[in-house]
């Protein structure tokens, strides 16, 4: 992957972790062989990572995408000349409800079910109190919490026993220094924790699954942008392995949740920062950056 100092950002992608049975598009022996996923905001970046991840253990898997058809497509493209699963790109912006309904519809019409549900789609947004509008403040609700609730709510009748549900968080949920500036983001990212931890008593029941996954700094375009080198490499100091978390590190966790060795974990909101004390500096640029990850 190439970081900050250039102007692309490209994955550092491996070949399938499974072997293929010759001849065959998918392995039956495969951990997610016969399994559908539909993975929002999952164009780009972790979402990405994500998708590929479970593709190469067999699954089917929904693109999700708001506007950058061109990076779903190439996503599509590139699941699809692994020869493991297969991938369909899905248009939509599940900050409307009328949308995520949409996306779910469309998804039950192509696989039938949905056994792996991953909430990734998000915005993050860098403003103190004080700057913070209504168009602001509803644009994270709608895209952070409202999205993944009403995805969830339309998705759960298509998801059979034994089906996985993953939300996104972040690690400024639960970090002792963290800034003012990320007071919105971490209300909605708080909200997200509390409807996996409800839900998980919920849906247990019918045998799902329901976790969070909550990444440290992890080396996106959404991460890097407006970040001098100066203020990465000291996101990269607070790791004992002096250096970030790429989206490929955040996809085996979701692969893991997602696979039959998970069926005892739920309820959880599992970390996965590389040992960060969860320590957050003040940005001496000032940055009020409002990026979306849901392209």
């Amino acid at each position: 992957m190439q970081h900050p100092g250039g102007n692309k950002e490209e994955s550092t992608e491996q070949q399938p972790q499974y072997a293929v049975t010759p001849g065959t598009n998918v392995s039956t022996h495969l951990p997610l062989s016969g399994k559908s996923a539909l993975i929002t905001g999952s164009s780009r970046n972790i979402g990405r990572a994500i998708a590929i991840k479970l593709a190469d253990a067999g699954a089917d898997v929904v693109i999700n995408y708001t506007s950058n058809k061109e990076a779903a497509d190439e996503t599509v493209e590139y699941i699809r000349s692994r020869g493991v699963g297969s991938a369909i790109a899905i248009q939509s912006d599940v900050s409307s409800v009328t949308a995520a309904n949409k996306l779910v519809t469309e998804t039950v019409a192509a696989y039938k079910k949905i056994d792996i549900l991953v909430l990734n789609a998000g915005i993050m947004g860098n403003k103190p109190m004080a700057d913070v509008d209504e168009e602001y403040y509803d644009a994270h609700f709608n895209i952070n919490a409202k999205g993944p609730f009403f995805v969830t709510k339309f998705a759960v009748p298509y998801i059979p026993p034994g089906g996985r549900i993953i939300f996104f968080s972040t690690h400024l949920t639960v970090q002792s220094l963290i800034t003012p500036n990320y007071v919105v983001y971490a209300a909605t990212k708080g909200a997200v924790e509390q409807f996996s931890r409800v839900l998980s008593k919920d849906l247990g029941s019918k045998g799902i699954t329901v976790n969070t996954v909550s990444p440290g700094p992890t080396a996106t375009s959404l991460f890097f942008a407006g970040k001098s080198q100066e203020l990465i490499d000291k996101f990269k100091g607070f790791s004992p392995f002096n250096r970030l978390g790429e989206p490929e590190d955040i996809a085996g966790t979701v692969l893991f949740l997602a696979g039959p060795d998970a069926v005892w974990v739920s309820g959880q909101n599992i970390k996965v920062c590389g040992v960060s004390p969860f320590l957050c500096i003040h940005d001496p640029l000032g940055l009020t950056t409002w990026q979306a990850a849901t392209v």
